[in-house]
């Protein structure tokens, strides 16, 4: 009997072990794929919220591009405005220009001896005139500016100012003998 129960013990202790032994395999790849199934659930999940901000960042940049322009558009508006707002200041003072230009053309020629003090008693200012300047000179009286005498002898302001490279135009004196070109 020993041989028959022998062999009966053989066949049956290889057949548990190796349903045991599947069954361990079986339980490690479920293991596995649970893992992995779990882990594609987590990507998917991070990949549809940065989907959900990718969508949100995109909309944003439209509204963004929509501002841009609109603010190109007013800039470009500003520009234009202010383009013709500098032309017409250039006008106005291209015809000012011209018209004091006009002011200072010479408009009819005066005499030095008319502005020159006419008699005294020669004690040369007790009468509170300037003193007496020779032809072709001119001498400064209170209230005196260069356009002013440049107009009074009908000359350009420019002429005046170049007879005299000398004198400060700002703070002309009384008495001061000036030269009056063309005299």
């Amino acid at each position: 009997m020993d041989t028959i129960s022998s062999d009966n013990n053989e066949s049956f202790s290889y057949l548990p072990v190796l349903a045991l032994i599947i069954g361990l395999i079986a339980g490690v790849l479920g293991g596995v794929a649970l893992a992995k199934v779990s882990n594609i659930n987590k990507t998917l999940t991070d990949q549809s919220a940065m989907a959900d901000r990718i969508d949100a960042l995109e909309t944003e940049l439209r509204k963004a591009s929509t501002s841009s322009e609109q603010a190109t558009q007013r800039i470009n508006k500003v520009a234009a405005d202010t383009n013709a707002a500098f032309k017409q200041f250039s006008d106005a003072f291209a015809s000012l220009r011209s018209e004091f230009e006009e002011m200072q053309s010479p408009v009819a020629p005066a005499q030095v001896a008319s502005t020159a003090p006419s008699g005294g008693s020669g004690s040369g200012g007790s009468d509170g005139a300037a003193p007496a300047a020779s032809a072709g000179q001119y001498t400064v009286r209170s209230g005196d500016t260069g356009s002013k005498i440049a107009r009074q002898f009908g000359v350009s302001l420019t002429a005046l100012l170049n007879a005299n490279p000398g004198v400060d135009w700002n703070r002309l004196g009384v008495g001061q003998v000036l030269a009056i070109p063309g005299q």
